[in-house]
């Protein structure tokens, strides 16, 4: 009697192991943007400047210990949502993805370096409303693919608004 296991994977068990590659692949290089945007973006702040510390604010302007716990949940939903609809876009639709998240992260960390480097609430105001509509895209883009993905997205474009309606009238506020 020959009890010998035949321990060769199954087809159907060979087909989930070569799907998991590109999705393990896909989170890795959009986890890798993600926080090569955010660290890009958190270089340029400097909310502890002397000129950003003589900028008359709104009443509304959030507490500095918010940003960093705001920015987490988005960057996190961020990458989470593009993940989701790589993995579940075509291979031809991907492409488009990338770009306009490439597109995204470029606008966000940007508006830092407009805003805190530069010294320039007009440009940063540019920026942001650049970033508005790229975020509008994106939301489009990762909804082609995945609805759930892009309403994780929405929460992003909000703060995102607000970040401009903020920087609009901080440079109201600040201009002779």
């Amino acid at each position: 009697m020959d009890l010998a296991l035949d321990v060769r994977p199954d087809a159907t068990t060979e087909r989930r192991r070569l799907r998991a590659r590109p999705r393990r692949r896909h989170a890795v290089l959009v986890g890798a943007a993600v926080a090569a945007a955010a660290a890009a973006g958190s270089a340029g702040v400097r909310a502890n400047s002397p000129w950003f510390r003589s900028l008359d604010k709104p009443s509304w302007y959030p507490p500095q210990a918010a940003f960093p716990i705001v920015w987490t949940a988005l960057y996190g939903a961020i990458a989470w949502s593009s993940t989701r609809a790589l993995n579940r876009a075509p291979a031809s639709r991907r492409a488009d993805i990338a770009t306009t998240l490439g597109t995204n992260l470029a606008l966000n960390a940007g508006w830092t370096w407009a805003f805190f480097r530069a010294e320039r609430p007009g440009l940063a105001v540019g920026e942001a409303l650049a970033l508005d509509a790229s975020t509008i895209s994106l939301i489009r883009t990762v909804g082609r693919h995945d609805r759930a993905a892009a309403a994780v997205l929405v929460p992003y474009l909000a703060w995102n608004v607000f970040a401009t309606a903020l920087t609009e009238n901080i440079w109201f506020r600040n201009t002779p």
